[in-house]
Parts: C-alpha cells; structure tokens; sequence
C-alpha cells in the first residue's frame, strides 16, 4: 500500500504542472494529452468523476480516493508517464 501511495503521489504531482497542491481541468487535459489523445468531452467527464467537490479543481484526497477506487487505470498512467 505504502508503494501506490508513493506512485499516487508522484502522479499527482506530475498532473499538478503549477504544483499548488490541486489538478485544474487544463492541467489534467495536458497530462493526458501527453500520454495519448483526450478529447474535451472525456476531460470534462474525468473531472466530474474525480472533483467530488465541485470546486472545479482535483484535491490530492479526491485524486488518492479516485486512484483507490480505480488503482489499475492509475498504475497505467503512471507507467505511461514514466516513459
């Protein structure tokens, strides 16, 4: 558990390219345009799965409970980012 809390966060902070501590949809749309194509449509989707808040920007927490929730996904893009 220790080792994905540690990818988790690396990831997170590889999302965060301002590193404020919080994900916008521009900076996760970015990310994601580097691992592969994502459409304005599958962004705008992603940030309403994970900003359970509705602040308009991903927390670290929201990030760590959707990374839990969703630990294969998110292993992948970290090893996609890593290449």
């Amino acid at each position: 558990m220790a080792d994905d809390a540690a990818t988790w966060e690396a990831l997170f902070k590889r999302f965060d390219a301002d590193g404020d501590g919080r994900i916008s949809a521009s900076e996760l749309g970015d990310a994601l345009k580097t691992l592969g194509s994502a459409t304005a449509d599958e962004i705008k989707s992603m940030m309403e799965k994970i900003d359970s808040d509705g602040d308009g920007y991903i927390s670290k927490e929201e990030f760590t409970n959707f990374a839990r929730a969703n630990k294969e996904l998110v292993l992948k893009l970290h090893q996609a980012s890593a290449s």
